[in-house]
């Protein structure tokens, strides 16, 4: 009966009411697009960073990350026989002997990162070969290198071109080596492209002294929604005095806080934006409640308790903000749905916002992500407005005095 006399009430005053739920509707279909572009954009940018290099996650011996040298290492053998083959979200994963040399030829030096791989898993994993801008892709018995650009440029390297490298191998030992240049790869990251050298993982395992040895394992994960799932299990399975499991977001921090940083701006605006919808439901509460003190005087002087009368505002109050959540995301549903399949295309701005997503590793688009959250979310906001502008009207109620109400 209650909602019946709440539904009934909604449309005595049918303008303020449209015009309310227009308010309210707005406001959902404007923070449903941000927030699915901003999420998706972020998205986007994870996904092209993990796919470079990184991995949704990786193992190491412990300590490594904080202290990363090539003593840091750990057994090849027993990290591939501790992993989980039941872990359904671990699609792949590639092996790593990673550490630094000098560079050297003729007068030219640079100090450079080495990173020793199995050329076949690497290529599931990060799709090196794609990079390539001169010469071949290594092979695993391959005793060449793959040079990044920048590198080539600076020591003035060409294909077939000899690299001599040394550096100080697994427990002090001498490491000295030539390697014949087989290709050249440009990457996508501006700080890597200028000292990242590829071996084949055999290579660096004898140039540095370390055999069966390696620094770290980069998982193949599905996606992001399986990466808690993933090093969960891997965590469970392994043994954290041996090794540590690091995801995306620990290996990553500063892409993760410019995230939170260009986020925490976002939350700022849909927080304006709901504080000016919150004011449009207070301005109809309070009208709604004004304009009905003479009718609430005599309802209450008939008998009917102030609970009640309080429970059938309040049922109004939260009816017309979730009717104007609803129209709000039924006409966003389709509008994110349609950038999510077919993104933002950037490039029409010109040429230098082309060459500016290029320049890291990625296509000059915005998709937008398409998920249930971002929409229910809306309609829990406007909830809890509702609910919290309530108080208005029950005070009025709790204080009303009946023979007063029905003299104004």
């Amino acid at each position: 009966m209650l909602l019946t006399l709440a539904l009934r009430n909604i449309w005595r005053n049918k303008r303020r009411t449209l015009i309310t739920i227009t308010a309210v509707a707005f406001a959902v279909f404007l923070a449903s697009i941000m927030r699915s572009f901003n999420k998706g954009a972020w998205d986007n940018v994870i996904n092209t960073s993990v796919n470079l290099f990184f991995g949704y996650a990786q193992i190491h011996a412990n300590g490594f990350w904080d202290d990363q040298t090539i003593d840091n290492s750990m057994d090849y053998q027993e990290v591939v026989r501790s992993l989980d083959p039941s872990n359904d979200h671990i699609l792949g994963y590639a092996p790593r002997l990673e550490s630094f040399a000098l560079a050297s030829t003729g007068d030219l030096t640079q100090g450079v990162m080495i990173v020793g791989i199995e050329p076949d898993q690497e290529e599931a994993l990060t799709g090196v070969s794609d990079k390539i801008i001169e010469g071949n892709y290594l092979d695993a018995s391959d005793d060449g290198a793959l040079l990044a650009k920048g590198v080539a440029d600076k020591l003035k390297l060409g294909l077939g071109d000899t690299l001599i490298l040394i550096s100080q191998g697994y427990h002090g030992a001498n490491a000295a080596g030539k390697y014949p240049v087989r290709g050249i790869f440009k990457y996508a990251l501006p700080d890597l492209n200028k000292v990242l050298i590829y071996l084949s993982l055999k290579t660096s395992q004898h140039f540095y002294a370390a055999d069966n040895r390696i620094t770290s394992v980069a998982l193949k994960i599905a996606g992001q929604r399986q990466v808690d799932k993933a090093v969960n299990s891997l965590k469970e399975n392994l043994d954290p005095e041996v090794y540590e499991v690091m995801d995306y977001k620990e290996l990553m921090p500063e892409l993760m806080q410019a995230r939170q940083l260009d986020e925490g701006g976002d939350y700022i605006v849909m927080g304006i934006l709901y504080a000016l919808i919150a004011f449009a439901i207070f301005g109809t509460i309070i009208m709604m409640t004004q304009e009905r003190m003479y009718e609430f005087g005599i309802l209450t002087a008939i008998g009917l308790g102030r609970w009640q009368l309080f429970a059938v505002t309040i049922l109004e109050i939260i009816t017309v903000g979730l009717l104007g959540a609803l129209v709000g995301i039924i006409i966003a549903i389709p509008v994110v749905y349609n950038w999510s399949v077919n993104p933002l295309d950037l490039s029409m701005m010109g040429e230098e916002a082309t060459a500016a997503f290029e320049k890291f590793g990625m296509e000059p688009l915005i998709p937008a992500a398409f998920e249930a959250p971002i929409f229910i979310n809306q309609a829990i906001l406007i909830f809890i407005i509702t609910c919290i502008l309530g108080i208005f009207p029950l005070s009025k109620i709790l204080t009303l005095n009946p023979v007063k109400a029905m003299r104004s």
